[in-house]
């Protein structure tokens, strides 16, 4: 059986200000994430110290001729989170990148939280502005202007696998996922003809392999910064999804991410078909409602995106009943097979589901009604407020009101993870050290704490496991002691 994945998913929100005065992206960025930090709650700095963006998997690090810049340099406002996720602002967003978890369906919570904070955030912020301003926050990947901003999946996979292994045959899946993963968007910059697609994201991808997130984007993205011991996990930075609302897209998107690497790992995947190319077939199945028109492959035969899903399904399936792997993945399994099968008979039939699937219905809807053509502004403005996250707003929020979108957690699953760390990762023990020792702690990271416990220089306190530091390891331990001074004592004794 392969060994235990850790995920966490990072989402840029997408904001703007709308009132009397004007406010630049940055500085509203900043104004969010200020007023949720100030709501009660510590300043605690980001550690960058063990931080290589730069670090290549091909196996070098890219020259950067500048000196690192911290967050306090760059006017940026970074703050880490009792939930154990950092909440900060990258270039013009607001980022919320959730806490380690060990499964799909925590995966769902955490990430829900994050939509409830920042709700709460732009709230806030807007109570500082002058009356009548507006702080909008969209989960969305693009302005609908040309400009795009990113979702990005992380996923801990052993170094002992091959990057060139995991490339190979990972990307005809992330080409064929957009059935499940898309979160639907009016226009295209490839094709102005086009009045919808599947996808927020492919249209921005350029390359096959790269190290880029923001320029030349790559299919497969090569940073190696695994934020855990280097010697035994790489990260697997995963930059071609999208942002999603509905709750069984975002399991399906970590959950099947999950099983396809666990058959990497143990060497059971049946070599996929190469795609002939994998970068034009990416843009091609995000611009084909039906996903039933062939991509070319590189033996010059070809497969349909759902044929190329069925090949990766039906090795997890056999992998399954083998015992390879836990009780947990047949929920993804069973979702996985039943959207697949709901797509072969017709994709639009996965609305409540999906989010592409969802939003075409309701813009349809509206063309419907009103005799609106795609290029229409109203449209437009519809396809944004699907993506609001204003629970009273937001157009998503209203469905899942109504009982149109199928929820997999409650609202007090959702409102515990604001604030509580998942219980079976190293998440824990941050969120709980910032909790407890709010005064004592100064910096964080993902592998380290950084505490000030009255002695003559600052401790650092590494967290190089994903899998220690949960409530069974350290619960009792941090039950017993009174300060951050004695827990590193205990520690180290």
């Amino acid at each position: 059986m392969s060994s235990p994945t850790f995920v966490g998913v990072e989402t840029e929100f997408g904001i703007a200000v709308i009132g009397p005065n004007e406010v630049n992206p940055v500085l509203a960025s900043s104004m969010v994430v200020s007023a949720y930090r100030a709501a009660g709650r510590a300043e605690v700095r980001w550690d960058h110290a063990d931080e290589h963006p730069l670090r290549d998997a091909r196996g070098y690090e890219v020259a950067d001729p500048h000196e690192p810049l911290e967050d306090d340099e760059l006017g940026l406002v970074n703050t880490v989170l009792t939930n154990g996720a950092r909440f900060y602002v990258d270039h013009a967003h607001p980022e919320y990148s959730s806490p380690e978890v060990t499964n799909a369906r925590d995966l769902v919570t955490w990430d829900k939280a994050g939509e409830r904070i920042l709700e709460d955030a732009a709230q806030r912020a807007a109570a500082s502005l002058p009356a009548g301003s507006r702080v909008l926050i969209h989960k969305n990947n693009t302005d609908g202007k040309g400009a795009a901003y990113g979702t990005h999946e992380n996923y801990l996979v052993p170094r002992s696998v091959a990057f060139g292994r995991l490339t190979r045959q990972l990307l005809p899946f992330f080409v064929s996922r957009p059935v499940y993963v898309g979160a639907g968007r009016i226009g295209s910059e490839l094709d102005r003809d086009l009045g919808f697609q599947l996808t927020q994201r492919a249209d921005f991808f350029e390359v096959e392999v790269g190290l880029e997130t923001t320029l030349k984007r790559p299919l497969m993205n090569t940073r190696d910064e695994p934020h855990a011991d280097p010697d035994r996990y790489r990260r697997l930075h995963v930059i071609n999804g999208d942002a999603n609302l509905c709750e069984v897209a975002t399991f399906l998107k970590v959950g099947t991410m999950m099983l396809v690497l666990g058959l990497i790992e143990d060497e059971v995947l049946p070599e996929p078909p190469a795609l002939a190319e994998p970068v034009a077939a990416f843009h091609a199945v995000s611009h084909d409602l039906t996903q039933a028109r062939p991509l070319r492959l590189a033996d010059g035969t070809t497969a349909t995106p759902l044929e190329l899903q069925w090949h990766y399904l039906e090795a997890a399936r056999k992998h399954h009943e083998r015992g390879g792997f836990p009780r947990d993945a047949t929920e993804v399994l069973e979702r996985w097979e039943s959207v697949l099968a709901t797509a072969e008979v017709d994709p639009r039939k996965l609305t409540g589901q999906v989010d592409w699937a969802t939003k075409l219905e309701l813009l349809e809807a509206y063309r419907e009604r009103d005799d609106l053509d795609w290029t229409s502004d109203r449209l437009k403005a519809i396809d944004l407020q699907y993506s609001d996250v204003r629970r009273d707003k937001g157009l998503y929020q209203r469905l899942v009101a109504r009982g149109r979108v199928e929820t997999l957690v409650t609202e007090d699953e959702i409102q515990a993870a604001i604030t509580s760390p998942p219980e079976d990762t190293r998440a824990w023990f941050r969120g709980e050290c910032l909790r407890r020792f709010p005064d004592q702690v100064v910096a964080a990271g993902w592998d380290s704490l950084i505490l000030d416990v009255g002695r003559d220089a600052l401790q650092r306190l590494p967290m190089m496991e994903p899998g220690r530091g949960t409530r069974a390891n350290v619960g009792a331990l941090l039950d017993e002691v009174a300060d951050a001074g004695e827990l590193l004592d205990r520690l180290r004794g």
